[in-house]
């Protein structure tokens, strides 16, 4: 495996560098959902529960105490209970826009590496026939062994960049959605909170 990628040229570098980058944003992201998703059932039952018990202080306390995209967007709803509906939604959602943003962190990265692997592995294609054409250019056409250097380089970089490009391209797609039902998910649990306080 060493020696194919060795046999692969100076572009196996970035490639592989897409690939480790690429994996590692996809577990960040992984573990980052799987908290924030934990914390919502908690918390929306606590500030539910001090809600019902007339108890909108410690529901606030509460709120400023967790770290969570949750907590931040429902405390800016308790801070201005008693306001219209319409008022503590527009400030859910201006809070709620700036949380999926960072439920978003290093996708654009990941998407950027899906691209980009595939036109690595391109370009090293395009240097490995140029060796090879050197080479036919220097000693004419030669034996199969003085042109295979070149042409496997253009075939393996070609090969690593699409094996390093279909996965990144699955995993963004994978955690986009992932995204975009927790931010749902987000709304959904702030709009009972609200209906909470409006009563």
């Amino acid at each position: 495996m060493i020696e194919l990628f060795m046999r692969g040229g100076p572009l196996m570098y970035p490639i592989l560098l897409c690939s480790v980058i690429g994996w590692a944003i996809f577990m960040e992201r992984i573990f980052a959902y799987i908290k924030v998703r934990r914390q919502l059932k908690p918390l929306l039952m606590a500030v539910e529960s001090f809600l019902q018990e007339d108890k909108a202080k410690e529901a606030v306390e509460l709120c400023a105490e967790k770290k969570s995209p949750l907590a931040r967007i429902l405390l800016v709803v308790l801070k201005n209970r008693g306001s219209q509906r319409g008022y503590m939604k527009s400030l859910a959602e201006e809070v709620g826009e700036r949380e999926a943003v960072a439920l978003q962190r290093y996708l654009g990265l990941l998407g950027t590496i899906a691209n980009i692997t595939p036109l690595l592995g391109l370009l090293g294609t395009v240097l490995g026939m140029i060796k090879a054409f050197n080479v036919i250019a220097t000693q004419g056409m030669g034996t199969p062994a003085s042109l295979g250097g070149g042409i496997s380089e253009a075939l393996i970089t070609t090969a690593a960049g699409l094996t390093v490009a279909v996965p990144m391209i699955l995993l963004h797609r994978y955690l986009s959605s992932r995204s975009e039902r927790l931010v749902l998910e987000l709304e959904e649990t702030t709009m009972q909170i609200i209906d909470l306080v409006e009563e």
